[in-house]
């Protein structure tokens, strides 16, 4: 027989054994797991010199390819301390991290032999088919365009080009800074993109690409010094980057394929063409885009969708958006259009595309030409909404006005008057909230403020939209 104090003991026992037992058994809340391990090498360690002279490409190549990327190392970050690194193409492979140090700059090399022979693979950091891989770390890649002019022009500069080794055709035979081909999970952020010679951070073929806290400078009078081109990629973030260039600066493409899933935020932008371009190459379609909170300066165009291969565009939102145009020179694209959305073929060979569930919301601009919005016979334009819109109408410079601007094909340059706002082939436009400003200025030409023939536009609907004159200060 058990005594009483006995007894006690025994249940404290058990008790203590059933809690032990419920711990253990029990599914955790939350897992802690550990962080993928990573490891650094740094260029120098291989022989890189980084005197901006002599080339460093074979010790860049070889610490890229000697990083341990096989399991337990996930990540490996090829480190340039400060110095300038001369270089012919690098090619990145899975689980490499250029990590270009503030300090640190890596030099495109400006000679035909320093690029592959292939013209579609003339980059200066290039990146094929590769997953897991970016550019980081405060540092500079330099492309170092300015020594592909052949005569500075202030309207627009004339440009070296390779063209005579069959490899492409025209003026624009000339390499691109940045490229990720094919590649999945593709991470820019904190790092500075000088000088391309030609296009500056191209991705192509790309799932899943984040571009963050990234500037971008390029010449203001070189032709196709594009920002940031996305083609025929899904699943991309660009956010809080910097870009003042003299070509388009975010501008998305579909060659061989769709692009969705688009979103551009928290931006500043600076061009001597569109501040942001659809198109003109657009074989296929757009969907999914989102455009916000987005500061666009002095730009020769604002917004704009140049949809000339047959590719149709759907589901885009502009919105939280400041825009400043003006003219530049007609050898370049737009003539200071704050919106301008066009469906024309290219030539008497394409196919038309069509444009439809497009929405600008909260849009403040002012600019030296009116909106445009251009959709053609078999590729209308189709629910379109201003909604929430200030838009203010001066001339500032002294470039002449008058003119449409079609390019590229189609009308080319056509004379006619300013308006507020000139339609052909729509069907379905909201406008809501807008208010219209123009310039009391004794020399504009300014004409109505909105420009159509209802013989092409159809369901126009008009909330509270307002058109006035205001007194310009001298």
């Amino acid at each position: 027989m058990t005594t009483p104090l006995l007894q006690i003991i025994i249940l404290l026992i058990l008790s203590l054994l059933l809690q032990s037992l419920a711990s253990k058994s029990a599914i955790p809340t939350r897992i802690q797991l550990p962080h993928p391990p990573r490891t650094a090498l740094s260029v120098t360690d291989f022989g890189a010199i980084g005197d901006g002279i002599h080339y460093d490409t074979e010790a860049i190549q070889s610490t890229i390819n000697s990083c341990p990327t096989s399991p337990p190392i996930k990540t490996c970050h090829v480190s340039f301390p400060p110095g300038i690194y001369l270089t012919a193409t690098i090619h990145l492979k899975s689980n490499v991290v250029l990590n270009i140090q503030e300090g640190a700059t890596l030099l495109g090399g400006t000679k035909l032999e320093d690029y592959p022979k292939e013209f579609n693979r003339w980059y200066v950091v290039l990146a094929e088919n590769v997953r897991d891989v970016g550019i980081t770390g405060g540092g500079v890649v330099d492309g170092q365009g300015l020594k592909f002019v052949k005569r500075f022009d202030e309207r627009k500069n004339v440009m070296v080009s390779w063209n005579s080794t069959g490899a492409c055709l025209g003026d624009e035979c000339r390499p691109r800074l940045v490229g990720f081909i094919g590649c999945t999970n593709v991470k820019v952020w904190n790092v500075m993109l000088s000088e391309p010679a030609y296009w500056c951070l191209h991705i192509v073929q790309c799932r899943n690409t984040y571009i963050y806290d990234v500037s971008i400078y390029g010449d203001f009078n070189s032709p196709n010094n594009d920002g940031i081109d996305i083609e025929d990629s899904n699943n991309t973030l660009i956010t809080r980057c910097h870009i003042n260039t003299g070509d388009d600066a975010i501008c998305p493409k579909t060659y061989t394929g769709p692009l969705y899933n688009l979103t551009v935020k928290d931006c500043w932008i600076r061009t001597k063409s569109s501040a942001i371009k659809l198109g003109s190459a657009s074989w296929f379609e757009f969907k999914g885009l989102v455009f916000d909170n987005i500061s666009i300066v002095d730009s020769h165009r604002g917004l704009g969708l140049q949809i000339r291969d047959g590719g149709n565009v759907s589901d885009v939102t502009f919105s939280n958006i400041n825009i400043s145009t003006r003219y530049y020179d007609p050898s370049w694209w737009g003539r200071a259009e704050p919106i301008y959305v066009t469906t024309c073929p290219r030539h008497s060979c394409s196919k038309e595309g069509s444009i439809s569930n497009l929405q600008f919301i909260n849009i403040t601009a002012k600019s030296e030409n009116g909106v445009f919005l251009s959709g053609s016979k078999g590729g209308l334009l189709s629910n379109l909404r201003f909604i929430n819109m200030n838009l203010t109408y001066s001339r500032w410079t002294d470039y002449t006005g008058g003119l449409v601007d079609y390019r590229p094909g189609c009308q080319g340059l056509v004379n006619h008057s300013a308006a507020g706002i000139i339609m052909e082939h729509i069907e379905g436009f909201e406008i809501e909230n807008v208010n219209m400003r123009w310039s009391d200025y004794q020399n504009e030409l300014w004409d109505n403020p909105l420009d159509f023939r209802p013989s092409t536009v159809n369901n126009i609907s008009l909330r509270n939209f307002h058109s006035a004159l205001y007194k310009q200060m001298k």
